[in-house]
């Protein structure tokens, strides 16, 4: 532990130090002070598994300075320990970008529990960084990909700055402009993307396979691997008129209607709610807001506030719609139980009737069994108003039926809950970004005119 904690508070690479309930210096020997007190309060092993634990945080180069990005490293430490463990922040300069190295105790301060990371930790910390890094108006990787999941790619290329355009990003280009000429069948559709540049290859069994120039490896024509709609199936549709087709990329013609793009307008809010005239509490909320916003709009690839109000209805419809089937699956769960009731009443009550006629309706019959004969008659008109003149089911019917509506109700619940939740996120990010962006003020005055 101490070699790593030397590491970090290399002079050569320091830049900026903050600590937490430690001092850097000793940090090693305060650790393992707390590990000695938890030990001894809970007769539970300190060494354990992890003594303590590290983040990394970066930043692009020439965005933030030492102090700010040690600053950000604080406040990401904080958060994500709830300030129950120490932990010390050194912010390294020594490569091309600036970067944290945050360590923090993975035993609690006042001994009560050690931290124990979960599945899922690497995302939840990705996201409270990213929160972290928008609200004080800093740039984050969109849409990161895991190393081992495709080539690595440095901050410029995640940003798209130098990036050009993938094999399979141009081939649905091309393939797009093609369909866009109305080929007459399969043939004349590969000739067309022949004529463009791309390499067509017939492999075994009739697969083929698209190569442009340039590129190592062909794709394989498919929809899994061009993507949905750019398959074989999806063009043969597109050419026989059972499917439109896309409408071709415009080089040099005139510019399409602009959308309002979220992730852009919200960062230029951001940074003009800056401004002097805002009172410091009110920046900071503004900003929050702003950043809760845009990062749900990233991580559910809502680029554009069109797609953020058809989801937002869709939403609301859903969860309305599973609202009254789950009323009617109350509603029938209930009858049946009540019909259930009222058979097992009937059941029971039917022989002090049967007695009762056989008596002859007598008076004294009657003042002996007249609670049962209520009950009787109760029962019988509940299930002729129930039935409506239906056959009356078998109890082990009923009881069938019963079950399924239990179990139908139980899973209309949790779906009804879920789609609750999410009607409720899209509703209040929808609001806020309206609130934010002025979308409903511009609205209201072009209805006006």
């Amino acid at each position: 532990m101490k070699d790593r904690f030397d590491y970090g508070l290399n002079p050569e690479k320091l830049g900026a130090v903050s600590a937490y309930l430690c001092d850097p210096k000793t940090a090693h020997l305060e650790f393992m002070l707390v590990k000695s007190q938890y030990q001894a309060e809970t007769n539970r092993a300190a060494e354990h598994g992890a003594l303590c634990y590290q983040i990394r945080q970066a930043f692009p180069q020439g965005e933030i300075t030492p102090e700010e990005a040690n600053k950000i490293g604080y406040e990401t430490a904080m958060r994500w320990t709830k300030g129950k463990y120490q932990f010390f922040v050194c912010t390294h300069i020594d490569k091309g970008h600036i970067h944290n190295h945050i360590y923090y105790n993975s035993t609690a301060h006042d001994c009560s529990r050690k931290y124990r990371n979960f599945l899922g930790s690497t995302f939840a910390l990705r996201r409270l960084s990213d929160r972290i890094c928008l609200e004080h108006d800093l740039s984050i990787i969109q849409n990161p990909k895991l190393h081992s999941k495709g080539k690595f790619l440095h901050y410029g290329q995640w940003l798209g700055a130098d990036r050009r355009p993938s094999q399979k990003e141009q081939l649905r280009t091309i393939i797009d402009t093609a369909l866009a000429q109305r080929p007459a069948d399969v043939p004349s559709f590969l000739s067309m993307l022949e004529a463009a540049g791309v390499q067509v290859i017939h492999g075994r069994g009739g697969v083929l396979s698209f190569k442009l120039p340039g590129y190592d490896r062909p794709a394989r024509w498919r929809s899994s691997t061009l993507g949905a709609g750019y398959g074989p199936e999806d063009v043969e549709d597109i050419i026989s008129g059972k499917a439109p087709a896309r409408p071709a990329p415009i080089e040099g013609g005139p510019a399409p209607r602009q959308k309002i793009n979220l992730v852009i307008d919200i960062q230029q809010r951001m940074a003009q709610g800056k401004g002097a005239g805002y009172e410091r509490w009110a920046k900071l909320y503004n900003l929050k807001q702003m950043a809760a916003a845009l990062q749900f709009l990233q991580e559910n690839g809502l680029t554009d506030y069109d797609a953020l109000a058809e989801k937002t209805e869709t939403a609301v419809d859903r969860a309305h719609a599973l609202a009254g089937e789950l009323r009617a699956v109350e509603d029938r769960l209930a009858r049946t139980s009540e019909l259930m009731g009222a058979v097992v009443d009937y059941a029971k009550t039917r022989p002090v009737f049967d007695g009762y006629k056989t008596a002859r309706y007598s008076k004294k019959y009657l003042a002996e069994h007249g609670e049962e004969l209520d009950t009787y008659r109760a029962a019988k008109a509940s299930i002729n108003e129930l039935l409506g003149g239906a056959k009356l089911p078998r109890m082990e019917k009923l009881k069938q039926e019963r079950r399924e509506l239990a179990e139908k109700k139980k899973a209309l619940r949790a779906e009804y809950r879920q789609a609750q939740q999410d009607m409720r996120e899209l509703v209040a990010v929808k609001g806020n970004v309206d609130h934010l962006l002025g979308v409903a003020g511009r609205e209201d005055k072009e209805q006006a005119r």
